[in-house]
C-alpha cells in the first residue's frame, strides 16, 4: 500500500507561509500537537458514549512526549482514534480541512456539546515552523482498519505506506531543524508545556527517550555481568525449590502483582505534566478555602494570600467559567501587575485579552475558560464578535455584585480589603459607566480617625462647617501639621492616597455637581480662622511681610498672605490652591510624556501664609530692620515648605547651618 501525490494546496506559496507566520510564538506548536492529541481522545470517547466503540477497562487515556536531545526529535503521541488512510489523506494531505468541524457536522445530533479544541485544521502544520521532516504513524479505532505511515519533508511532496504498528493511535514525530534544537531540550520542553498545557483534559507525559535508553542499556549491562552462585550443597537448593513449590498458594500471582507495582511505581517516578481537573471547573460548593490559596499560588507564583477571590460559573447563555482573584497590594503601584490568564477548553490562550476582560479587572489576577470565544487562527486574538462584549459585562456584573454582596452581608471583611481593592474599583467606576452605577452606595472613604464612611455620610456630618466640601490627604506624613489642626478644630478629611485618586476625584466631582474636593493643605479655611483684620490692616501687614519676606528669601514672585489664626503657635504655613496644584500635576504628566521642562510652567498658586497672632510674625513687623529679621523670615519661610514638600539640596543645607546658629544664639 505505497502511495505518492502533493498536497492539496491553492498554491505552491502558501505552505512556506503558513510555516513562518501562521503563529507568532514558535514554540506554540507543543500546544497545537498536544489539543490534537487531545481531540482524538475526546473524539473517541464520544464514540464510546454513543455506543459505536467499546471502551476497554481501566485503560488511561494519555498523551506521551518523547524527546531525544541525541537525535534532535520530539514525538507526540496519543492513544485517541487514530485514521485510517482515507482519513490521513483528507485531514492531513489538505490543508485547512479541519476534522474537528467534519466530525463534529457528522455527530452533531449524537455527541452533544461541542468540547473539541481544534476548528481550522492548521495546527498540525506548526510542526513544520521547527522541522524539516515530520512522520505520522497511525491506526484508526476501526475494526479491520490497517496503519499507516505518513512522512513530508517539509515540502509540497509526501509519502505514505503501509505501518506495522497497529496500536491505535497517532504518533507525529518531528525532526527538527537547526534553529529549533531547544525543544529536544527536556526542560525547555517542560517549560512549554506547563506554560499552555498544564490543565488539559487529559494526562500528558514527558519522556525523556536519551535517558531511557541509558536506563535500559545500564539494566542490559547489570544483567549480562550478574554472577549467580551456585550453592554446593544441591540438597539445601532441592530443600529451597521445596519450601518454594508448598508455598505456592501464596505465591500464585505474584508476577502480576510486581508488575502492577512496578507500574504504580513508574507513576510515582514519571507523574502527569498537568492538572486534568482545574479548580475553576469544580463547584463553588466543592472548593475550599485552602485549594482557592494553593491554586492562586502554584499558577501566579505569589505566595501572599489573596484577599479574596470571586468563582465565575455560568452555562447559560453561554459557557464560561473561571476564578478572579483580589491580591493584596503592598505598594500604590503594585496594582500595575496583573494578570488574567485565559483558557478555551482548559488549553491555555493568551494573558488579558482586553476585549474579552474589563480593562479595570486586568489590574486583578485570575484564570478565565469560555469555550464559545470566537478566535482567530492562531488561538492569540479574537475575532470580531458582539458575543465578546456579553462576556466582558458578565464578569463585569459578577465583580460589581460579589464586592456589593459583601459590602452588605460582611461589611467588616470589606472595609478591612477596602484599602487594597479601591484602586480597582474606582479605575472600574472611571472606565465602566454601568460598573459606577452598581458601585455607587459601595464606595467607602477612610477619615482621620480610621473609619469608613460613603461620601453622602461624609457630607452630613460636615455640613454646618464645610458644606459640600471633601477635605483629603493625600501625603499623611508631609500633611500632619494639617492633619493637628483639623484635628483641633472638629474638621473631619477622609484619605486619597493612591495615584488613581486624582482621575477620581475629578470623576467624583462630575457626578456630584455641588461637591468640591480640596486637598487639606489648599486654601486655608474658614474654620481656622480668628477675629478677621480690617482691610486696612490687612493691606497694611501684607504689603510690609511682602517687602521683607520677598527680600531675605530672595524670591520677588513670592505670594503672601496674613491672617489671623486662632492657634497662636503657628507661625506660618504653605497653601496651594486646589485648581493650580491640579494644573500643576497634569502639567507635570504632561511633560513626563513629552520631555518638556516642567519648570517652565511656572509656580502660581502656592502662597505663603503668615499668622499675624504669632509672635515671630509680630517680632518681623515690628523689626523691619532688625539684625535677626532676614533669618527669621528665611526660617519661617522654610519651615512652612518643609511641612509641605522636602526641600531643595541647597536650601536644606541653608536651614540645618541656620537652625545651628538659632540654637546657639538661644544658649
Amino acid at each position: 500500500m505505497e502511495k505518492k501525490g502533493s498536497l492539496s494546496i491553492n498554491s505552491d506559496n502558501i505552505f512556506p507561509i503558513i510555516k513562518k507566520w501562521l503563529y507568532s510564538d514558535h514554540d506554540i506548536f507543543i500546544r497545537e500537537l498536544i489539543s490534537n492529541g487531545c481531540d482524538a481522545i475526546t473524539k473517541l470517547k464520544k464514540l464510546a458514549l454513543m455506543g459505536d466503540y467499546e471502551e476497554t477497562d481501566g485503560e488511561e487515556y494519555k498523551i506521551e512526549v518523547y524527546a531525544s536531545a541525541k537525535d534532535k526529535t520530539l514525538t507526540f503521541v496519543d492513544n485517541g482514534l487514530g485514521m485510517t488512510e482515507e482519513e490521513l489523506d483528507k485531514y492531513i494531505n489538505q490543508i485547512a480541512f479541519s476534522g474537528a468541524t467534519d466530525f463534529i457536522n457528522k455527530y452533531k445530533d449524537k455527541a452533544g456539546e461541542d468540547q473539541i479544541i481544534g476548528h481550522f485544521g492548521l495546527g498540525f502544520y506548526s510542526a513544520f515552523m521547527v522541522a524539516d521532516k515530520v512522520t505520522i504513524e497511525t491506526c484508526s479505532w476501526q475494526k479491520d482498519a490497517k496503519p499507516v505511515f505518513w512522512e513530508c519533508d517539509g515540502g509540497t511532496e509526501f509519502t505514505m505506506t503501509e505501518s506495522d504498528d497497529d496500536t491505535r493511535g497517532t504518533a507525529i514525530t518531528l525532526y527538527l531543524n537547526e534553529e529549533s534544537y531547544e525543544f529536544a531540550n527536556e526542560y525547555r520542553v517542560r517549560e512549554v508545556i506547563q506554560k499552555y498545557c498544564a490543565f488539559m483534559p487529559y494526562n500528558i507525559y514527558f519522556i525523556n527517550e536519551d535517558k531511557m535508553e541509558e536506563e535500559a542499556a545500564k539494566a542490559k549491562e547489570e544483567e549480562k555481568n550478574k554472577v549467580i552462585e551456585i550453592d554446593e550443597e544441591a540438597e539445601l537448593v532441592g530443600d529451597e525449590t521445596k519450601a518454594a513449590s508448598e508455598d505456592g498458594e501464596n505465591g500464585e500471582g505474584s508476577e502480576d502483582k510486581d508488575g502492577a507495582d512496578k507500574e504504580d511505581e513508574s507513576k510515582k517516578e514519571n507523574p502527569p505534566l498537568n492538572d486534568t481537573n482545574p479548580l475553576w471547573l469544580k463547584n463553588p460548593k466543592d472548593c475550599t478555602e485552602e485549594e482557592y490559596i494553593d491554586f492562586y499560588q502554584k499558577v501566579f507564583l505569589d505566595f501572599k494570600k489573596p484577599l479574596f477571590w470571586i468563582h465565575l460559573n455560568m452555562d447559560y447563555p453561554f459557557n464560561l467559567k473561571g476564578i478572579l482573584y483580589f491580591p493584596k497590594i503592598n505598594t500604590q503601584y503594585d496594582q500595575l501587575e496583573g494578570t488574567i490568564k485565559l483558557y478555551n477548553n482548559q488549553v491555555f490562550i493568551a494573558d488579558n485579552i482586553k476585549e474579552v476582560i474589563p480593562e479595570f479587572l486586568l489590574l486583578l489576577k485570575g484564570v478565565i475558560d469560555c469555550p464559545d470565544l470566537p478566535l482567530n487562527v492562531s488561538r492569540s486574538a479574537l475575532q470580531n464578535d458582539g458575543f465578546v462584549k456579553k462576556i466582558s459585562d458578565y464578569i463585569t456584573k459578577k465583580v460589581a455584585d460579589k464586592l456589593s454582596g459583601m459590602c452588605k452581608t460582611e461589611k467588616e471583611d470589606y472595609e478591612k480589603y477596602w484599602d487594597d481593592i479601591s484602586p480597582f474599583i474606582k479605575f472600574g467606576c472611571i472606565r465602566d459607566e454601568k460598573f459606577c452605577e452598581k458601585m455607587t452606595d459601595y464606595m467607602l472613604f477612610k477619615d482621620l480617625d480610621g473609619k469608613y464612611l460613603t461620601l453622602p455620610e461624609y457630607l452630613e456630618q460636615g455640613k454646618e462647617k464645610y458644606e459640600n466640601k471633601v477635605f483629603y490627604v493625600s501625603d499623611e506624613q508631609a500633611q500632619s501639621q494639617y492633619i493637628k489642626m483639623f484635628k483641633e478644630e472638629g474638621m473631619n478629611a477622609v484619605y486619597l492616597v493612591h495615584n488613581i485618586d486624582n482621575p477620581y476625584i475629578t470623576h467624583l466631582e462630575g457626578k456630584n455637581e455641588n461637591v468640591k474636593f480640596l486637598r487639606i493643605d489648599a486654601d486655608l479655611s474658614e474654620n481656622f480662622k480668628g477675629e478677621a483684620l480690617s482691610e486696612e490692616q490687612e493691606k497694611e501687614y501684607t504689603d510690609k511681610l511682602s517687602e521683607i519676606f520677598k527680600k531675605a528669601v530672595g524670591n520677588d514672585k513670592l505670594n503672601i498672605k496674613v491672617e489671623n489664626l486662632k492657634n497662636d503657635d503657628v507661625s506660618s504655613m504653605i497653601t496651594l490652591s486646589e485648581d493650580a496644584r491640579r494644573m500643576k500635576e497634569m502639567m507635570r504628566a504632561y511633560s513626563m510624556g513629552s520631555g518638556m521642562d516642567p519648570s517652565m510652567f511656572g509656580g502660581d498658586g502656592e502662597t505663603l501664609i503668615l499668622n499675624a497672632n504669632n509672635k515671630l510674625v509680630k517680632y518681623v513687623l515690628d523689626n523691619p530692620e532688625g539684625e535677626n529679621t532676614d533669618m527669621i523670615c528665611c526660617q519661617l519661610y522654610d519651615l512652612a515648605m518643609i511641612a509641605n514638600k522636602p526641600l531643595e539640596a541647597d536650601a536644606m543645607t541653608a536651614f540645618v547651618a541656620r537652625s545651628n546658629k538659632i540654637l546657639n544664639m538661644i544658649l
